[in-house]
């Protein structure tokens, strides 16, 4: 089981009560959450091994260098040496180191390399898996990622993590009309405000899973913007071709990467914690009270 630790934590930090706090007044309520969404993930599936990826940088330079625009209307502060500091709320930025001194103290893997998202940490473990993979994330980006044939599937909380759409192939192509390996081209085509990914003027959702349908895939959509006899509409050969500088460095940013260089730690789920005084100190200090208690608990299951 691999999460997107941040996904969670952003999730949690919006769904339990900025009220929750630790003795010293310091929001915890991402904190608690996130020990929450793990003990529920870890009941509900019993994964063998557990990974919390992490965003070692969010806004990598090499997907920058691409597209200028990828993440910027996101960031808080340019930095000259390392990654760009990131807009987060004010209560919520704090809470990051506890939840990972947490981890650390519980035996949870956490895994975070510079230089990468952790969409591509999750996808270099996805791409070694021997078994099958369950990616827990609140981004639909790593739909990419799905694969039934190698068991990869992804877990996309709906509400909490208790209800969970479970996104396999079939899932995807009744929503999207593609598969995982197609995702990416339609995520490019139709660009993602979100994450400052332009697209392709004119096309959306539908009108790029209809292009792919007719032509397979990027490079058929952009071999018939070439080709005059083909079915594109005025408009859309226009569009496509104005845009090919973007057509040939979005994949590029929009794949996740699967080449990470991961470091060597043991993924196994803990069934005891690593550090238990470590752990005590912190949630005596922290409020973790119940959320850790329930955690723990489901480990020792």
């Amino acid at each position: 089981m691999l999460l997107d630790t941040a996904s969670l934590y952003y999730r949690a930090y919006f769904g339990v009560p900025d009220s929750v706090k630790a003795p010293d007044g310091t929001p915890v309520n991402a904190v608690r959450g996130l020990l929450d969404f793990i003990a529920r993930l870890v009941q509900d599936h019993r994964p063998d091994d557990l990974v919390a990826c992490m965003d070692a940088d969010w806004r990598p330079r090499w997907r920058v260098e691409l597209i200028p625009s990828y993440k910027a209307h996101r960031v808080a502060e340019e930095v000259e040496q390392g990654p760009d500091a990131e807009e987060t709320p004010d209560t919520l930025a704090p809470q990051v180191p506890i939840i990972e001194d947490v981890l650390d103290a519980l035996g949870i893997a956490r895994v975070g390399v510079p230089s990468y998202e952790a969409d591509d940490v999750i996808g270099t473990y996805a791409g070694r898996a021997t078994g099958p993979v369950d990616i827990v994330t609140g981004d639909r980006d790593l739909y990419q990622l799905v694969d039934d044939e190698r068991g990869i599937r992804v877990l996309y909380p709906l509400k909490g993590v208790g209800s969970l759409q479970l996104t396999d192939e079939t899932w995807l192509r009744e929503k999207y009309g593609v598969d995982g390996s197609g995702y990416v081209d339609l995520a490019l085509l139709r660009g993602d405000p979100s994450d400052g990914l332009p697209g392709v003027p004119g096309i959306g959702e539908k009108t790029a899973a209809k292009l792919l349908d007719a032509y397979g895939n990027l490079a058929g959509i952009m071999a018939a913007v070439d080709d005059p006899k083909s079915k594109l509409t005025p408009s859309q050969r226009k569009r496509l071709d104005e845009s090919r500088a973007y057509v040939a460095v979005a994949p590029t940013v929009v794949r996740v990467a699967g080449d990470v260089p991961l470091p060597e730690v043991d993924l196994a789920l803990p069934g005891e914690p690593r550090d238990p005084a470590t752990l005590e100190e912190l949630a005596a200090r922290w409020n973790l009270g119940g959320a850790l208690k329930r955690l723990l608990t489901t480990l020792q299951g």
